[in-house]
Parts: structure tokens; C-alpha cells; sequence
């Protein structure tokens, strides 16, 4: 007897998961996992303070529109993923859309990388973010405190840097701004 073709997940499928986790389809696969725990929602938190001033419409550096945890559909049967932060550049998403997620790719994303999501974060999501065109990616491990900055090239990743612990950092798109690693390991 064959075995039946397995159905891909859907929309409804994440509408459908329970409130207290983060639903995401990655290649027609539903995976669930948990809300972040307490250094991963810091680290994330602190992260998006400082990156704030790009996020600002009348000062410097702004040209950005930064969002937490925003719901992306990528792709023809889409892929439906969750970054920890993204953020647009404003001259390819010039207001933001009165939406409950966003088909157009950010132009950077960073995950916050957990002991539960690490592997699907550094492999399928990065390929979908590649796939999708999507110019830079930061990796934060708040446990090991390291910040991995990648650059698209050629529909591969490049990485820019790995930093580590207390470093001052100016890394892009954002090297406008020193960022301070020490602040997002603060307990």
C-alpha cells in the first residue's frame, strides 16, 4: 500500500495553533515552538531600543522601518515565517501597510537564536531569507553572547563579522551606530 501524500501546511494551520506559541510553515512544514524565554525577549528587546533611531521619521540616521516579530509570506505557496526583528528600507516600503503580515521581503532580519530554533534558524530560514532576496541577517546568541553579521552575495551568505561578549560593534546595514554588545547579555 503507498503512502499518502502528506498535506502542506497552511494559513489556517498557523491561525489554528495554540496562542502561547510562534507557528511558522518553512517548506509546507508546520513548526511550533514555544514564546521566547527571558534572555532571548531581552536580548531582542535591547536590540530593538538601540536600533530605534533608524526607525525614527524626522532624525538621524531613520530610513528604516523596524518591526518586532513580524509575519512574513514569502514565496509562491508561501512560506510563512516570524523573524525576531525585521526592517524595511524606506525607500522600498516607503509607509508601513495596515496588514496582519507582509508579502514584500525586508531588506534585514535578525534571529535571536534559542537552544529550540537554532537548527531551523541557521539553515531552512536562512535559505528561505536568501531565496527571497534579502540583503542582510544578523544572528544573536544571547547564551554564548555572539552576534554572527551576514551579507547576500550572490544568492549565498556572506559572513561580514562574528563578534563576541562586550565588543563595540558598527555593523551594517546599521553601522551608523556603535552598538554595544555588553547591553543586550544585561540580566
Amino acid at each position: 500500500m503507498a503512502n499518502a501524500a502528506k498535506r502542506r501546511a497552511t494559513y489556517e494551520d498557523v491561525l489554528a495553533a495554540p496562542a502561547h506559541v510562534v507557528a511558522e510553515v518553512i517548506y509546507g512544514a508546520l513548526y511550533t515552538h514555544p514564546r521566547p524565554a527571558s534572555p532571548h525577549a531581552r536580548a531582542s528587546t535591547r536590540l530593538g531600543r538601540k536600533l530605534g533611531p533608524f526607525d525614527d521619521d524626522d532624525g538621524e540616521p531613520g530610513g528604516w522601518i523596524i518591526l518586532d516579530e513580524p509575519e512574513l509570506h514569502l514565496g509562491s505557496e508561501p512560506d510563512i515565517l516570524v523573524p525576531d526583528i525585521a526592517g524595511w528600507r524606506r525607500t522600498r516600503m516607503p509607509e508601513m501597510p495596515s496588514a496582519s503580515f507582509f508579502s514584500l521581503p525586508p531588506d534585514w532580519i535578525c534571529e535571536i537564536i534559542s537552544p529550540s530554533t537554532e537548527a531551523i534558524d541557521r539553515s531552512e530560514k536562512m535559505d528561505i531569507y536568501a531565496r527571497e532576496a534579502v540583503a542582510h541577517a544578523w544572528l544573536v546568541d544571547p547564551i554564548t553572547k555572539l552576534l554572527e553579521v551576514y551579507r547576500l552575495g550572490d544568492k549565498q551568505w556572506v559572513r561580514v563579522g562574528t563578534w563576541h561578549d562586550d565588543a563595540r560593534v558598527r555593523a551594517e546595514p546599521f553601522d551608523a551606530i556603535e552598538l554595544e554588545l555588553a547591553t543586550l547579555w544585561a540580566r
